[in-house]
């Protein structure tokens, strides 16, 4: 039996550290993203120990400057999922004066997802940019979410300062994501099939260790 060799790190933030610092030395440079876009992807793939995200993620041009602007002004944040919500923590996001938000509970979401017969994650849209106003969209579950938010972008009811597109699945995934990756509007997006919640959530984490 071939022995194991265990690593021993008495606080979490060296677990972090000693993660980053494997990732940065099994992706050596040149990387294919520099700066500020390979701080949010190194934080992509900690999430989910995943290097094919090397190939996969997408930030629209300014992206990550219009994001960090956003939350340095306190932007609203408005997920698709309780877990993305959760994702984002309140000790990095409220000194910046950020809130964070889930509608897909709220009561004005479930009446009208009823009455419209559509799914909470479009009606959840609706209602937020009707009435939240979010700044930034993270959504990293529902591609009918993504759908929605793009119809609302090109009918002019909504221009955000940054849409993180990541929902994750076989039914219209991958299609949704390359609907935004389509438009005039700041994203950081996976192109494909993969994704998910904690994907999107680190995003805005990344984001705000940056505007900390």
């Amino acid at each position: 039996m071939t022995d194991i060799t265990l690593q021993h790190f008495a606080a979490p933030e060296d677990i972090e550290a000693e993660s980053l610092r494997i990732i940065d030395s099994e992706v050596p440079e040149p990387r294919p993203y520099a700066g500020r876009q390979w701080e949010i992807v190194r934080r992509m793939i900690h999430t989910t120990a995943d290097f094919d995200l090397l190939n996969l993620v997408r930030f629209r041009e300014g992206a990550v400057e219009s994001g960090l602007a956003a939350l340095k002004n306190g932007a609203k944040i408005v997920s698709d999922t309780e877990m993305a919500r959760c994702g984002m923590p309140l000790r990095r996001l409220t000194p910046l004066g950020c809130s964070v938000h889930c509608l897909m509970n709220d009561p004005r979401v479930i009446e009208r997802a009823k009455a419209e017969k559509i799914t909470r994650a479009k009606a959840a849209v609706d209602v937020a940019v009707r009435e939240l106003k979010p700044g930034i969209y993270v959504i990293g579950n529902a591609p009918t979410a993504l759908i929605r938010l793009v119809e609302h972008i090109d009918s002019g009811e909504v221009s955000p300062a940054l849409v993180v597109g990541m929902p994750v699945g076989f039914v219209n995934a991958a299609e949704s994501k390359a609907l935004l990756m389509r438009r005039d509007v700041p994203y950081v997006a996976i192109e494909g099939r993969k994704g998910g919640s904690a994907l999107a959530a680190c995003v805005v984490n990344a984001l705000a260790i940056m505007a900390l």
